[in-house]
């Protein structure tokens, strides 16, 4: 039975990051509502509470029932969860003058107290709160403060529970990692072993046992995800694999032929589909993005079920589901009203009566890589930007034809070559060309022209959740900018977006 951390989610921004950063010293751990978790079994060797947009003197603050947990397990209170926990057993929590916002500094730390062990003097904090803890329930002591904030951290005698004001899991921290290490290590006794590795074993074995000779068909879109849960599911039944991969035509230039020929590579057992009749056709007239994103999911999901039906003896319905997915489909306020079923194919499981297989939904997108890597899958999958379902139908504005489909193709494969040839693919999360609805005047020779303007977008990020514009060398900007006005007839001016996420969006549609 593998061991783990049981993360309470009590709303806050940081919850997914609190995970992340249990995992990086590989221990595993679960996130839950605060009103909707597993009672602990002998597999939970800890228990987080974590930061909330509530007060805890709301009236409709966040209450978790903790008993079985309180007293029983080690249990570490981050910010609204340090609060809660004092305010509930008998402390004092108020709104103050001594509130703060930001970076901070811990003037005094108990660094004989297992928590706060090989900690810095004056170590480095990043603080969020509105509300200060006064004073502590009787039979807890004060083990770090801040200059203005007498309770920065504290520990109840007695029992291993332990609250921090401030946020150990972002980056601010300066030594957050080395508490979070003694909480998971020196105090809840993990033997962090949860690697890549051992969860490409367990996995295998696991879908081994689960699926036995049954068969599963499995979409790919050449993306990280799919292809990691493909190669994951192939280890386990091999052959009882079928994957289908299908050109909706708005894949970029040569993707389909190359992605295809990649997976047979790979060993998968695989199907490529050349649609892309039926999706541009079903696209023409179409302006609003909703409106195509809807068009290419029927039309994929229509192909999908052609493809699938053909099959025999076909049980379960593979799917690239990773961990935030599932996250995000529960809200702590209970279960949510919208899934994110891009990830998903449509309602085909209960259509076709089939089970649905999800191998990585229990990781987040970094570590898919990292297993990925483990599996000895190519870089070249493994380290390919994240591009949309919808393709270049949600990158080309306005109504999509198979003329723009062609010179937002070249231009972005000029872009994306670039990128390679100068050794920034890696750097950036996520780049690509997007055909704007507008034309422009230039001069060509000595030709006056009236043609498209494509704009050119490279992001940074971890997640995707923000994002920064990728700050690209002019030289190289002014390279990609020349190639593609001179070698795509039909554009004639090229622009650079940089902007951010938030206020705009990756995507332009």
């Amino acid at each position: 039975m593998t061991e783990k951390i049981l993360i309470l989610d009590f709303g806050s921004q940081y919850t997914q990051l609190i995970a992340r950063k249990v995992r990086e010293h590989n221990v595993y751990c679960e996130i839950y509502p605060y009103n909707n978790f597993p009672a602990p079994d002998n597999s939970v060797k800890g228990v987080i509470l974590s930061g909330s947009p509530f007060s805890v003197r709301d009236e409709h603050a966040p209450i978790p029932d903790l008993k079985g947990i309180k007293g029983n397990f080690p249990l570490l209170g981050i910010c609204y969860g340090a609060q809660y926990l004092s305010h509930k057993y008998g402390g004092e929590v108020n709104q103050s003058d001594s509130r703060e916002y930001g970076r901070a500094r811990l003037n005094f730390i108990n660094t004989t107290h297992p928590l706060l062990r090989n900690l810095k003097n004056n170590t480095q904090v990043w603080m969020s709160h509105g509300d200060t803890i006064d004073s502590l329930p009787s039979g807890y002591e004060v083990i770090a403060s801040t200059e203005d904030v007498k309770v920065g951290a504290y520990a109840a005698t007695g029992e291993h529970t332990f609250g921090l004001q401030f946020h150990p899991e972002v980056y601010h921290t300066t030594d957050g990692k080395t508490i979070l290490y003694n909480f998971l290590g020196e105090i809840c006794g993990c033997t962090m072993d949860w690697t890549p590795e051992t969860f490409v074993e367990s996995t295998v074995k696991d879908l081994g046992e689960k699926l036995g000779n049954d068969r599963v068909v499995m979409g790919l879109s050449g993306g990280v995800d799919s292809t990691v849960a493909a190669i994951l599911l192939h280890h386990a039944i091999g052959a009882n694999l079928i994957c289908i991969f299908v050109d909706n035509g708005l894949l970029r230039k040569n993707e389909f032929s190359s992605v295809l020929e990649s997976y047979k590579e790979l060993g998968l057992n695989v199907i490529g589909v050349n649609a892309s009749e039926l999706f541009i056709t079903d696209l023409k007239g179409i302006t609003d993005p909703e409106a195509k994103r809807k068009s290419i999911g029927k039309n994929f999901i229509k192909i999908f079920e052609q493809e699938a039906r053909k099959l025999e003896n076909v049980d379960w319905l593979g799917q690239g589901t990773i961990y935030p997915d599932v996250i995000e489909s529960v809200s702590v306020n209970g279960p949510s009203q919208t899934i994110k079923s891009h990830h998903n194919v449509g309602g085909l499981p209960e259509k076709m009566h089939l089970k649905v297989v999800e191998p990585l939904r229990l990781l987040f997108k970094d570590e898919v890589r990292r297993v990925g890597k483990a599996l000895k899958i190519p870089s070249s999958f493994l380290k390919r930007h994240p591009f949309p379902g919808p393709g270049l139908g949600i990158r080309i504005l306005g109504e999509i034809t198979p003329e723009k489909i062609r010179l937002v193709q070249e231009a972005d494969d000029i872009y994306i070559k670039a990128l390679h040839k100068f050794g920034l693919y890696d750097r950036i999360w996520q780049a690509g060309a997007i055909l704007l609805p507008v034309q422009s005047v230039g001069v060509m020779g000595d030709e006056r022209t009236y043609e498209f303007v494509v704009a050119l977008r490279a992001v940074t990020s971890t997640d995707g959740m923000t994002a920064d514009w990728g700050h690209l060398p002019h030289e190289v900007l002014s390279r990609v900018s020349n190639d593609i006005i001179n070698k795509v007839r039909g554009i004639n001016r090229v622009v650079y977006d940089i902007s951010s996420k938030p206020p705009a969006t990756i995507e332009w549609e």
